[in-house]
C-alpha cells in the first residue's frame, strides 16, 4: 500500500482578556458558536480558558497551512465577539491555574478524580501533528526510530519560559508541568505492533487506563486513526512556525520510512539517553547543547539541527515543503517563541502585560480578521465601577424585601 503521508494539526489556544491580560473561562459560549461554524474542528479542553482547533486531513503542507490559518482566523473572530483574544504560548505568563474553571464534562471529572492536583494544575498548551501511515506495523518501526529526533524538534518548539508570573529558567516549562501525569515522555522501544498492542491491552486489563487515548507519550501510534502523532511540541505563536514544524515532522517520517523500505533502518538508542536530550531541550531550547550519541559528545544544537535538515533534504522537494523547511533556519536565527518572549519581557522592563500583548499579536499575525471589539483599560475600569454603583443602588433593603413578601402573601 502506497503511503500518502497526510497531515493533521491540533493547536491549543489561550482565551485572554485584552485588558487584564488574564486567562478567561469563556470557552463554553465560544465553543457553542464555533461548533455551529466549524463543527468538529473546535474542541473544549479541561480548563475552560483553553480551546483546541484541529484541521481536517490535509494532503500536503500547503493545505495544512490554509486550514491552520482559517481556524485561527475563525477562532480570533469568535473570541472578539466576546471581547476576548486568542494567544498561543505553551503556558500563560502569569495566570494562576487555581483561578481557572474546569469544563463540565464527564471525561474531565474522571481525570481530575484520578489525577487530583496534577490535573487541576495542568494548564498548558501544546501542538500535535499527525502524519498518516496506513501500515501500522511500519508505523511502529518509524516511531521507534523517530524517537531520536524528538528532542531536536522539541527544542525548536520551545515557547513556555514563564509560569505563575515567574521566569522559570526553562525554555519550555510546559513539559515540566505535564511530567506529573503518568504515561508521558518518550516511549520505550517496541519490537512489533503485536508487542505494542499487548502493552496497551495489559494497561486496559489492569485498569490503568480505559482506552489507549490515555497514553500521553511524546509520540504514539494513534489508537483510532492510522497516524503517527507527535505530541512533544509547545503550541507555536505564529502560523509560519506551526507549519515549519509540521513540515519537519512529516519529512522525518517520510525519510525514516524510505530507509526502512531500503532495509537500511536507523540506529536505535536507549530511551534514557534520549530523555537526557529532552531535558536539555526543555532547559536551554536551541541555545544549548545536545548529546550526539554516535560521537559520544556534546554538540551545539544548531549543528545537530543542520545535520537533521541535511538528513531529510532528499525528501523535502518530493513533499513540496522546501519553503516551509527553510523557515526552520529563520527560527534558529530569530529565536524560538521562548527566546522572543524573554527578549520582549526584558526589553519592556519585565512588564507582563506588554509580553501578553506581544504573544497575542504574534498569534494573529497574517490573519485576515482584525479585532473590532476593543475596549481601553479606562473604559473597562469605568464599566466595572458603573456596574458596582448600579448594583448598590438597585439592591433592595432587608425591610423592603420582607414587606414585599407579606404583600405577596396577601395577594
Amino acid at each position: 500500500m502506497e503511503e500518502k503521508y497526510t497531515l493533521g494539526i491540533e493547536e491549543e489556544f489561550q482565551i485572554v482578556d485584552p485588558v487584564s491580560r488574564e486567562l478567561q473561562s469563556h470557552i463554553q459560549a465560544i465553543f457553542e458558536e464555533g461548533k455551529l461554524l466549524l463543527k468538529e474542528n473546535f474542541k473544549p479542553e479541561m480548563h475552560a480558558s483553553v480551546i483546541e482547533t484541529g484541521t481536517n486531513i490535509c494532503k500536503n503542507i500547503q493545505e495544512a497551512r490554509m486550514e491552520v490559518t482559517n481556524l485561527r482566523n475563525s477562532l480570533a473572530m469568535l473570541a472578539d465577539q466576546h471581547g476576548l483574544r486568542i494567544a498561543a504560548a505553551g503556558t500563560h505568563p502569569f495566570s494562576d491555574w487555581r483561578d481557572q474553571k474546569i469544563t463540565d464534562h464527564p471525561r474531565y471529572v474522571e481525570i481530575i478524580n484520578e489525577m487530583q492536583e496534577a490535573a487541576r494544575a495542568n494548564l498548558i498548551f501544546g501542538m500535535h501533528v499527525h502524519v498518516g501511515i496506513a501500515n501500522r506495523e511500519i508505523g511502529i518501526q518509524i516511531m521507534n526510530a523517530a524517537r531520536y529526533f524528538l528532542p531536536h524538534i522539541f527544542a525548536l518548539s520551545t515557547n513556555s519560559p514563564f509560569w505563575l508570573g515567574r521566569n522559570t529558567g526553562f525554555k519550555s516549562y510546559r513539559v515540566k508541568v505535564f511530567d506529573k501525569f503518568p504515561r508521558t515522555g518518550i516511549p520505550d522501544y517496541f519490537i512489533s505492533l503485536a508487542e505494542y498492542d499487548s502493552f496497551i491491552n495489559l494497561l486496559i486489563k489492569t485498569n490503568c487506563i480505559d482506552n489507549a487515548k490515555k497514553i500521553w507519550w511524546d509520540i504514539r501510534a494513534h489508537p483510532f486513526f492510522n497516524t503517527l502523532e507527535f505530541r512533544i511540541c509547545d503550541v507555536q505563536m505564529t502560523v509560519d512556525e506551526t507549519i515549519a514544524l509540521a513540515a519537519l515532522i512529516q519529512a522525518v517520517v517520510v525519510k525514516l520510512h524510505k530507509l526502512i523500505q531500503q532495509n537500511l533502518g536507523f540506529r536505535i538508542y536507549e530511551r534514557a539517553l534520549m530523555m537526557e536530550n529532552k531535558w536539555r531541550a526543555a532547559r536551554y531550547g536551541i541555545s544549548g547543547k545536545l548529546i550526539d550519541f554516535g560521537k559520544q559528545a556534546e554538540v551545539p544544537f544548531t549543528e545537530l539541527a543542520k545535520e537533521l535538515l541535511e538528513f531529510i533534504d532528499d525528501v523535502v522537494d518530493e513533499l513540496g515543503s522546501r519553503e516551509e523547511i527553510n523557515h526552520i533556519f529563520k527560527m534558529m536565527e530569530n529565536g524560538t517563541g521562548a527566546d522572543r518572549q524573554l527578549k520582549v519581557f526584558h526589553e519592556s522592563g519585565n512588564d507582563f502585560k506588554t509580553l501578553v500583548d506581544y504573544i497575542v499579536d504574534e498569534t494573529n499575525k497574517g490573519l485576515d480578521y482584525k479585532p473590532k471589539n476593543i475596549k481601553t483599560e479606562a473604559e473597562t475600569k469605568y464599566q466595572i465601577e458603573s456596574d458596582i454603583k448600579k448594583s448598590i443602588l438597585t439592591k433592595p433593603t432587608t425591610k423592603k424585601t420582607k414587606k414585599t413578601t407579606t404583600n405577596s402573601k396577601k395577594k
